[in-house]
């Protein structure tokens, strides 16, 4: 049987690593060719090289325009305009609200939000021309409630989830869905800084519906979802990937006890 993006190119930011892996690696299985989109050149370049011949690294600062539009020229070269875009790069700078610094404040909306907007206004045009395409933008958690500490992190994804929602109205009647993924604590280098074994990390997840951290795989099998055909009907749309985090239920830890949703 043929995959669910056979015949289709994405492009994955932030692809060498964490959930533009997973997410990568799963498109490629899909039958997709894949454009891994990344700083990080020896670890993207290993995995394009594990995924095989379905699969390109490009070394890119997202932040850049001119290089989203060198990206844009190599994918096309390559294999034709992307069908599909996942905004997934994205940098956390945790500082308290007085003392983070302006930099590290601008710095982590180039990337996390001016990135995703330069590769929706590289690609998209693409996509149009096709009469069809998707784009998933991966926001987070801290995009639906507020969070402690990630004035920077959080400022971008809302504003990233405002951006999906302006595009799902601009490009949808022409062919071309948007829908933006929110995941909440995922086994990653940046969500597992500490690179703890997940069954010690998930202890400080009891408080949500589903204790334990996520799997990077668990967010690239939203991301497929959106990608592919099986979301058809879905533009705007947004979908938490978080364990219940969000439902802002809390429960109680009962040394000896079973943990329960009470």
């Amino acid at each position: 049987m043929a995959g669910k993006l056979e015949g289709r190119v994405a492009v994955v930011t932030g692809g060498a690593r964490g959930q533009g892996e997973a997410t990568a690696r799963l498109f490629a299985a899909e039958g997709a060719k894949v454009v891994l989109a990344d700083m990080l050149e020896a670890e993207g370049q290993a995995v394009a090289a594990s995924i095989g011949e379905s699969a390109l690294f490009y070394k890119i600062d997202v932040s850049d325009e001119t290089q989203w539009e060198a990206l844009a020229k190599a994918t096309a070269y390559r294999w034709g305009a992307a069908d599909v875009l996942v905004n997934n790069a994205g940098i956390v700078h945790p500082a308290a609200m007085l003392d983070l610094k302006k930099d590290d404040f601008e710095r982590v909306l180039r990337i996390n939000l001016v990135g995703a907007w330069l590769g929706m206004k590289t690609l998209v045009p693409g996509m149009i021309a096709k009469g069809k395409g998707s784009i998933v933008n991966v926001c987070s958690s801290s995009g639906l409630w507020g969070m402690n500490g990630l004035t920077a992190y959080s400022a971008s994804k809302w504003a990233l989830r405002g951006i999906s929602k302006t595009a799902a109205m601009e490009f949808g009647h022409k062919g071309v869905r948007v829908n933006a993924v929110f995941p909440g604590g995922i086994n990653t280098v940046m969500g597992n800084v500490t690179n703890e074994k997940p069954e010690e990390l998930s202890k400080y997840y009891v408080g949500q519906t589903i204790q334990r951290i996520g799997e990077p795989e668990e967010v690239a099998k939203v991301n497929l979802f959106l990608a592919s055909d099986d979301s058809s009907y879905m533009c705007g749309a947004e979908l938490a990937v978080d364990g219940g985090q969000t439902l802002g239920v809390f429960t109680p830890f009962l040394p000896g006890a079973p943990n329960s949703i009470v």
